[in-house]
């Protein structure tokens, strides 16, 4: 195992403990500050498709935005887990249309439009547990996103990749491996932190 993936199992161990601490009283306070911080990024005010996804345990919460989003008009795309572990995805057509699925997912029951539906998404929320001051993201370590983001950039897509977490998770290093990509933004309780856009 090279020492950047020891790295990021190390990190990633540590900032799921901080996040198992959070009440889940301060879990729904951070989601709705954070659903209003998002709200106001340019990237999703003029945004027709935006590919999010639904927040479950202590994630940063996505459902108050993802509402908001669907409110607003937009087409809001939900991934639905393969047995691959790449994504499919699926329209949110509101929380009762959510179920339960493997990994402790929720996941839209509408059609399936396929794993290519994430190319007409001119912003990506992606899940996350950390961003360096660089833009680079730690992810869970499943890998599904790194398939997403591949496919993005070997399609010349590029949709405002955007990240929300807590204030203690944007970090001063993320360690990176080659397939890693830096994001745009990534949205906190404080506010919005913008990198350069290298892609």
């Amino acid at each position: 195992m090279s020492n950047d993936m020891t790295g990021k199992a190390a990190l990633r161990r540590e900032l799921l403990a901080v996040r198992a601490l959070l009440s889940s009283e301060d879990a729904r306070e951070t989601a709705a500050v954070l659903a209003r911080r998002a709200l106001d990024l340019p990237e999703l005010a003029g945004a027709r498709t935006v590919a999010a996804y639904v927040s479950v345990g202590r994630e940063p919460g996505t459902r108050a935005l993802l509402d908001a989003l669907r409110v607003r008009g937009v087409r809001v795309l939900l991934p639905v887990l393969l047995a691959d572990n790449d994504l499919d995805w699926a329209e949110y057509e509101g929380a009762d249309r959510l179920v339960r699925a493997g990994r402790g997912l929720l996941e839209p029951d509408g059609t399936r439009l396929g794993v290519d539906a994430v190319l007409e998404a001119e912003v990506v929320l992606l899940p996350g547990l950390a961003v360096d001051g660089r833009g680079m993201r730690l992810g869970r370590g499943g890998g599904s996103y790194d398939r997403v983001l591949g496919r993005l950039a070997r399609s010349g897509a590029e949709p405002a990749l955007t990240v929300l977490l807590y204030e203690n998770e944007v970090v001063a290093r993320v360690p990176e491996e080659p397939h890693d990509h830096p994001v745009r933004a990534v949205v906190t309780p404080g506010g919005v932190r913008r990198f350069d856009d290298r892609r």
